[in-house]
């Protein structure tokens, strides 16, 4: 039976979002590089990108603009399937962008360390 949130690994993928985060409000483009498991299959659906494998994902860190210090985030929910896969999904907003955000990120623990396999980013109307 596969348990669903096990407080411990809620609390591992919480740890690797917020220094993913954290990489992202300081453009750590390295840092944010390791996050991602750099794969072909890997996919990443941004605002106005589709970027399909851990390449295009690297390619387009390096080019991006930095995120907006004033990024904040609420309504940000873990859940966690067994020990190894996880989704964390939560809203943002900023000073630079009149609409708030929405980001989903799909987590998978692989070779002892947690790495994104999926991610969506979209604005919405407020």
């Amino acid at each position: 039976m596969m348990q669903i949130n096990l407080p411990h690994v809620v609390d591992e993928v919480a740890k690797a979002f917020r220094d993913y985060e954290d990489a992202l409000l300081r453009h750590d483009v390295p840092a944010l590089d390791r996050w991602f498991w750099y794969d072909p299959s890997t996919v990443r659906y941004g605002v106005a990108e589709n970027l399909l494998g851990g390449e295009a994902i690297r390619q387009y860190r390096r080019n991006a603009a930095p995120a907006h210090p004033s990024r904040r985030l609420q309504n940000t929910v873990v859940t966690t399937f067994g020990r190894d896969y996880a989704t964390v999904s939560t809203e943002f907003a900023s000073d630079d962008v009149a609409r708030s955000g929405r980001q989903m990120q799909t987590w998978v623990r692989i070779s002892g360390e947690w790495r994104i396999v999926a991610a969506h980013v979209s604005l919405i109307s407020v």
